[in-house]
């Protein structure tokens, strides 16, 4: 079967889409209201070391657990530990891709129905000043969001069916370069507005007593991972189609610093214009929706910058949707007769029905609540919170004790390397005692 799995056109080819798999609506939509609203500075420097001291660990042990077995996630572990239970670690990544999936389908949803209105005209004549009725209109309505999820999804499943090369690597090769002109054309147009100076200190002057409140740094180490992708198997199934040649430190480091750039320039070109407009920068999940609308109707030329950053929002969205798209399929196909497109269709068709409940959370379903929280918001924070980060912290002791040291050294391309030693200690110290704390402070609630 490994002999039969596709691979990489190149090393450049591997990196962008891994990157795109990293860069979506976490880096957008999802840093810029959990930075807002769990303050801004203090927040990016706890994130920023999740990132280096606790994800980019975990994001190596993954790469190389993958290319070492070519296969799904739960082989990866199949193979590294025969005959035990630590495939089922494989199975939690791809279990979490699939519930990420669901709802991260209705939120893309929302961005391209917000980029037809943008591009259309209708947002900005249907809503006028009234963005929060726009905004609530939508997602209350019983079908739209369910449509837009939909059409999402179809995109994904597309570009998923056309296989490693001539699908998930060609979007990627195009679409990545793209969103960072985008990315960057916009921090540039937002750096040049009134005022605009009070977005750069909310995100790079930190109120340091920030830092002892426990909900920061669980939201911070929540983002990386969702962020990264740590824990949803996605570096274990791409890495799986890496050749052997393929220098995973060198990959890995320009995937981490791609994804965790994109979310600082996000966070650039979303931060000066709420303050230059006098808008709350905690305004939550709706920040994108409603603020930033609201925003771009007061600026010069604000209806077409409106619509490119929704289309950075969809776009992003989408590379990310086709890697959590592809964990499971590549699971079904290495262990089915199923060909490529069945098996999307059938992980594709799944996820579309999860999904409608959580389309419809805010709509005909929202008094059912999970916490207080709207069945979409609930699953959101389980899975980014608790779920990913267990399977991050099972990674971490699988690949820093279970396995071997010279197991997991020579398979990362780390055996030779002083910094091999630094790594390991990461993997099997700070990251698993990190995790575990921050895991047990949310469950007993301090």
């Amino acid at each position: 079967m490994a002999g039969e799995r596709e691979q990489w056109g190149s090393g450049t080819g591997f990196v962008l889409a891994t990157i795109g798999s990293a860069v979506g609506l976490g880096n957008i939509w999802r840093f810029a209201y959990v930075a807002g609203e769990n303050g801004g500075g203090a927040f990016l420097i706890v994130y920023v070391l999740s990132v280096l001291l606790v994800g980019a660990p975990i994001v190596i042990a993954e790469m190389a657990l993958g290319r070492q077995a070519g296969g799904d996630a739960a082989t990866a572990f199949e193979r590294a530990a025969p005959n035990s239970r630590w495939p089922l670690v494989g199975w939690l990544g791809i279990v979490s891709s699939c519930l990420i999936l669901s709802y991260y389908a209705v939120i893309a949803g929302w961005a391209l129905k917000y980029l037809a209105g943008g591009m259309l005209g209708t947002l900005w004549r249907t809503a006028g000043t009234d963005y929060g009725g726009y905004y609530a209109r939508f997602i209350a309505n019983p079908g739209e969001p369910v449509a837009w999820q939909m059409a999402m999804l179809a995109v994904a499943m597309l570009v998923v069916t056309g296989g490693v090369q001539r699908g998930i690597e060609v979007v990627n090769r195009y679409l990545m370069p793209t969103l960072a002109v985008f990315v960057v054309g916009l921090a540039v147009y937002s750096a040049t507005l009134p005022g605009a100076g009070a977005g750069w200190r909310f995100l790079f002057l930190p109120d340091w007593s920030a830092l002892t409140d426990p909900h920061v740094i669980i939201a911070a180490l929540g983002q990386s991972f969702f962020s990264l992708g740590v824990g949803m198997a996605v570096y274990i199934t791409y890495a799986s189609y890496m050749s052997p040649q393929t220098r995973i430190p060198v990959n890995a480091g320009a995937i981490i610093l791609g994804d965790t750039l994109f979310a600082i320039l996000a966070g650039l070109a979303i931060f000066p214009a709420v303050f230059a407009f006098g808008m709350n920068p905690e305004a939550g999940p709706k920040l994108a929706f409603i603020t930033l609308p609201q925003i771009f109707l007061a600026m010069p030329a604000g209806k077409v910058i409106g619509a490119l950053f929704f289309l950075l929002l969809s776009a992003a969205a989408l590379t990310s949707m086709v890697a959590l798209l592809e964990v499971p399929v590549a699971a079904i196909v290495h262990r089915t007769p199923l060909k490529r497109w069945g098996a999307v269709l059938i992980v594709g068709l799944t996820v579309f029905v999860v999904g409608i409940p959580l389309a419809m959370s805010y709509g005909v379903l929202s008094d059912i609540k999970v916490g207080g929280r709207a069945l979409l918001d609930a699953l959101d924070q389980a899975v980014s919170n608790y779920l990913l980060a267990l399977a991050g912290l099972l990674v971490a002791l699988f690949v820093g004790w279970r396995w071997g040291r010279h197991n997991a050294l020579a398979a990362a391309d780390l055996d030779r390397a002083a910094v091999g030693a630094a790594w390991l200690w990461l993997l099997r110290v700070v990251a698993p005692l990190v995790i575990g704390l921050i895991l047990l402070n949310a469950l007993v609630g301090v």
